[in-house]
């Protein structure tokens, strides 16, 4: 790309309050991003048919001014800029009407051709919690036959959690920062920061490296975690945690949302219990609950095949015309209907989906594969 059009395309992406769909609006009306700064304030009121302060002479200029310092750090540094109208920009992601018109990334990541999981929760993260994020990306990482890519925001606790799972099951990660590319924040990820990089994964922000750091970034970086993924679990977060934040914004676009249940006297935990009471999200415990929640691909059992004939006792053939007949069916109901006590009726189920014939899914489900 011609250096002068990525400035222009910088410089049009800082304009506050544009969106994706105004701004597509704008260019098609105008014609370029470049004709957008070369017309004077009155021009460009007159093809638009209104006038707006934050397209006066002056914020044009300074727009302008501000890109071209900006421009050196992108191609100097290998960062992609990837722009509202790419296809290399997340399509997710342009489904959210508040998205950012430009993303500024470090690494290789391709945002389009994957699963995205995002994971986030409270800085001041437990054993409890961190111990399910290590878990989940673990048997994901084992169980799934897709993809995937774990996003989080690179801050202390879950977040951190996150990123080192991935990175310890060779799976691709983004972070996405509240700042722009020319630092890392906090300064103790910094190393994570670079493995990110160097196995595949990206670091991501809609942040320009001139752009000052304040605490309303780490709000509003939020919509880009919960706008880019399929899937925000939320691990532990307090009742007014921001990860709380992140999961209302990724149920507002029409993501799927799960949290983890915790003990109702624990601080950490309250913050899921309620996601979960006020059906914002759905409880997970395992990676098996977004896995049946999700329907994507399962590896195959190591050393298993599937048998074309598969044996059944009379107890798994009634169940499964059970479960033929009636989809999913819970495990009460299915104990009343063959007449065989819960425990032993438990084996039974676990032992018939370690065969591929059930699944088990959130609440106490079960259905036919």
């Amino acid at each position: 790309m011609p250096p002068d059009h990525l400035i222009y395309q910088i410089a049009f992406s800082s304009i506050r309050n544009l969106t994706p769909e105004f701004a597509k609006a704008l260019l098609d009306r105008i014609g370029s991003e470049e004709h957008f700064f070369e017309l004077t304030e009155a021009q460009l009121s007159a093809v638009l048919g209104f006038r707006n302060r934050l397209f006066s002479d002056s914020v044009r200029r300074k727009a302008l001014e501000e890109a071209r310092k900006e421009e050196p750090f992108v191609t100097n540094n290998s960062i992609s800029a990837i722009y509202f109208l790419d296809d290399r920009y997340p399509k997710r992601l342009l489904e959210c009407p508040d998205a950012p018109l430009m993303l500024y990334g470090l690494g290789d990541t391709d945002l389009n051709n994957a699963r995205f999981v995002s994971i986030v929760g409270t800085r001041h993260a437990t054993v409890y919690g961190n111990s399910f994020v290590e878990k989940l990306v673990d048997d994901l990482a084992a169980k799934l036959d897709e993809k995937l890519v774990i996003i989080s925001g690179l801050a202390y606790g879950i977040d951190i959690a996150a990123h080192r799972a991935a990175l310890k099951n060779g799976i691709p990660t983004i972070a996405v920062l509240a700042h722009g590319l020319n630092t890392i924040y906090p300064a103790t990820h910094r190393s994570a920061a670079v493995d990110i990089v160097k196995t595949g994964g990206m670091l991501l922000s809609d942040y320009r490296s001139i752009d000052t750091i304040h605490r309303g970034n780490f709000l509003a970086r939020n919509r880009i975690v919960a706008g880019l993924c399929d899937f925000l679990i939320v691990a532990e977060s307090a009742i007014r945690g921001g990860a709380l934040v992140t999961a209302r914004l990724a149920s507002g676009y029409n993501r799927e949302v799960m949290a983890l249940p915790g003990r109702i006297s624990d601080k950490y935990s309250a913050g899921c219990n309620e996601l979960i009471s006020s059906n914002i999200a759905a409880l997970i415990t395992s990676a098996d609950d977004l896995i049946a929640m999700s329907g994507w691909n399962v590896k195959e059992r190591e050393g298993s095949q599937k048998e074309l004939f598969v044996n059944l006792t009379p107890e798994e053939e009634a169940i499964l015309d059970i479960m033929t007949d009636r989809g999913e069916v819970m495990i009460n109901d299915l104990s009343a209907r063959i007449d065989m006590p819960i425990h032993r009726l438990m084996g039974l189920l676990i032992d018939m989906e370690f065969r591929s014939l059930i699944a088990h899914i959130p609440g106490g489900r079960y259905h036919r594969l």
